[in-house]
């Protein structure tokens, strides 16, 4: 069974649906402040408030809400996995920090931002998504599917060796892959389209998480 290391700091956040989709999904978690990457098969970096962007040589917009310290924490963990080799998926917030510490950058208030923000009664919009043929997030999903949207900011520039696999209509970046690392991103919430929370104008969030593990099982 795979151990997989979600970190946060109490107070701050709270990951009960990515817990419950990974254990859901045959895993183990480590979750909290105290991580340990020698004794964990792999990486999870959830959802959250945006990164502060002055980790990218920006100053922060109007709308931008930013944590540093969680920040710093949570790119701490994952420069100590990068090191070891062991993989990497990151969800929402998770796929802006993961971009941000491979020195990309991102735009902190995307022009479409109605279309990708959950509805006020706080449900996930719902939008197409196309992927470019060959990537991982086509071998799950195919060329075009359904995803769920709860977000304002986006990817600008890939980091260093991520390419841009899976577009919203807009243009917006839905998913990131490493050209040689294990490392993978998407902007939607899959955890949020899994097992008790499946839904049936969605793909299936479950298949990212067995794809993550099935990968952290081989190493």
């Amino acid at each position: 069974m795979s151990k997989i290391a979600i970190p946060f700091l109490p107070g701050r956040s709270s990951f009960p649906n990515y817990i419950n989709a990974l254990v859901r999904s045959g895993a183990e978690c480590e979750a909290g402040p105290e991580i340990h990457p020698e004794s964990c098969d792999g990486l999870l970096l959830p959802g959250g408030l945006d990164v502060d962007p002055a980790f990218y040589s920006q100053d922060p917009g109007p709308l931008t809400e930013s944590d540093s310290v969680l920040d710093e924490f949570q790119l701490e963990v994952f420069y100590r996995f990068l090191e070891l080799g062991k993989p990497i998926f990151g969800i929402c917030r998770g796929h802006q920090l993961i971009n941000v510490a491979l020195g990309g950058t991102l735009i902190q208030h995307l022009p479409s931002a109605a279309d990708h923000k959950q509805f006020p009664s706080g449900e996930d919009r719902i939008h197409d998504a196309e992927a470019i043929p060959g990537s991982f997030i086509s071998r799950l999903y195919g060329i075009r599917f359904t995803v769920n949207s709860s977000h304002h900011q986006g990817v600008a520039l890939p980091g260093r060796g991520l390419h841009a696999v899976l577009h919203a209509p807009d243009g917006t970046v839905e998913a990131l892959e490493h050209e040689s690392l294990p490392i993978w991103t998407v902007q939607f919430h899959p955890e949020r389209m899994a097992f008790s929370h499946r839904r049936n104008d969605t793909v299936d969030g479950s298949l990212l998480f067995r794809f993550f593990l099935g990968n952290c099982g081989e190493r």
